[in-house]
């Protein structure tokens, strides 16, 4: 059915089950991105408290990072051998612990286990290999703009939570923002169990603009060896790579460099906090736009050319940042954070699509080891750029490496070969 409403029992017309899918895979995203948008206004916090360093900090940050990718993988097989409904609700149980658990921490190796392992654990079981899980099971029309409407969920979640966790950390400190987060994880739990369902068939309807039924495949094989058979296959071949580098450095241009070390950036200028998390909120705002957008141009436009755009508009404004840091706003900066929204996950849609095209139904999976690749790249920008901190007090020659390793992913992303039918039979078999 190609409409976006189907006709019930009765004849009478309603919404297609896809789009209360779509929805509350999103509002699941938005729960798990709130404990994400934290690191950046606690920093300062956890620093006078603790006496904790900046480098200290951030190694529990790069341990989130890395999990949240290394889960990615797997929890896509897991969604695969169980089912969506079972996996997510966990996932959210371990980001409400991992956020309440550090109000009652006193050294950091309890920050590294709360924040880096219990929610990096979560929040990567609901990372983007979910929304290509969701994505790929309930949609056919539309599937790039859906794509990139459930990426931007992340940005929401920045969006909503940033100026609050900013303000309740300001006023009633940092366990405040942390059990708020807590709560909101919690929160999204009934509503997974209420409208969440792992395949179409499971209500008696087919994927939104699917001709005919797509029953759900069964995969006999454990959840672990989907998805190392996944990555070894997918390894052989120089996409994968190409891929897998270029995310990487999507990953320490996002997540471990501006998400972790913006607003301690901006603060060593002389912007207040609560002005810098809101800054970064609006680079939230303009992301859904952005990422909404490269939904669109992915439905219609050579992928690989979108992220060879992306890429390349992103290194040269990181390359500029340094110099438009001060102790006050002023246009330049907003400039900044309205073009840098606008890219700041736009390139997702266009490297699932690319996932998808290249490896069939095993595209959510090896999708899953390309974000790895992503957050492992976060997780040294997180680290690199608090050690380059702590080494010469400021920030500037980590903004322009990552200006610079950005330019090279847009070299990475054109030199993505057109895809092979010898290749693609062989996946799909």
């Amino acid at each position: 059915m190609t409409m976006i409403r189907e006709r019930d029992g009765t004849g009478r017309r309603r919404l297609h089950r896809a789009w209360f899918v779509a929805g509350v895979a999103f509002v699941a995203t938005v729960g798990a991105a709130g404990f994400r948008a934290t690191p950046g206004v606690l920093i300062n916090p956890l620093r006078q408290e603790f006496g904790w360093s900046v480098g200290e900090i951030s190694l529990a940050v790069s341990v989130n990072l890395i999990l949240y990718g290394l889960t990615a993988p797997f929890a896509a097989a897991l969604m695969e051998r169980f089912g969506m409904r079972r996996v997510v609700p966990v996932a959210l149980v371990l980001v409400a612990a991992g956020s309440g658990l550090t109000v009652f921490m006193r050294s950091s190796w309890q920050l590294v286990l709360c924040w880096g392992v219990l929610v990096g654990l979560g929040t990567g079981a609901m990372a983007l290999s979910f929304v290509a899980t969701v994505t790929g099971r309930w949609f056919v029309r539309h599937r790039g703009m859906v794509t990139g409407v459930l990426t931007a969920g992340g940005a929401t979640g920045q969006l909503a939570f940033l100026p609050l966790l900013a303000t309740l950390t300001a006023n009633h400190g940092w366990r405040a923002a942390a059990l708020t987060v807590c709560l909101a994880a919690l929160a999204v739990i009934p509503l997974v169990y209420w409208l969440l369902r792992d395949h179409p068939a499971d209500v008696g309807t087919t994927a939104y603009g699917a001709v005919d039924p797509d029953p759900p495949r069964v995969h006999s094989t454990g959840a672990a060896r989907r998805a190392l058979s996944a990555l070894r296959d997918a390894s052989r071949t120089g996409t994968f790579w190409l891929l897998a580098g270029a995310f990487a450095i999507c990953g320490a241009t996002t997540n471990g460099l501006i998400g972790t070390h913006f607003i301690p950036a901006a603060h060593d200028h002389g912007l207040p906090q609560t002005t810098a998390a809101n800054l970064l909120a609006l680079v939230g705002a303009f992301d859904i736009a952005g990422t909404v957008a490269s939904g669109w141009l992915t439905d219609r436009y050579d992928s690989r050319l979108l992220l060879g755009m992306y890429y390349g508009l992103r290194g040269l404004s990181l390359l500029v940042l340094p110099s438009l840091l001060a102790a006050s706003l002023h246009p330049s900066m907003l400039v900044f954070v309205l073009f840098y929204g606008l890219d700041w996950i736009a390139t997702v849609p266009p490297t699932i699509a690319l996932c998808r095209e290249r490896f069939g139904d095993a595209g959510p999976v090896v999708f899953g080891w390309v974000f790895a690749a992503h957050q492992f790249g976060a997780a040294l920008a997180a680290t690199g750029a608090g050690l380059i901190h702590d080494r010469l007090g400021a920030y500037d020659t980590a903004f322009y490496i990552a200006g610079l390793l950005a330019l090279g992913a847009a070299a990475l992303s054109v030199g993505i070969r057109r895809p092979g039918i010898r290749w693609r039979v062989a996946f799909e078999e």
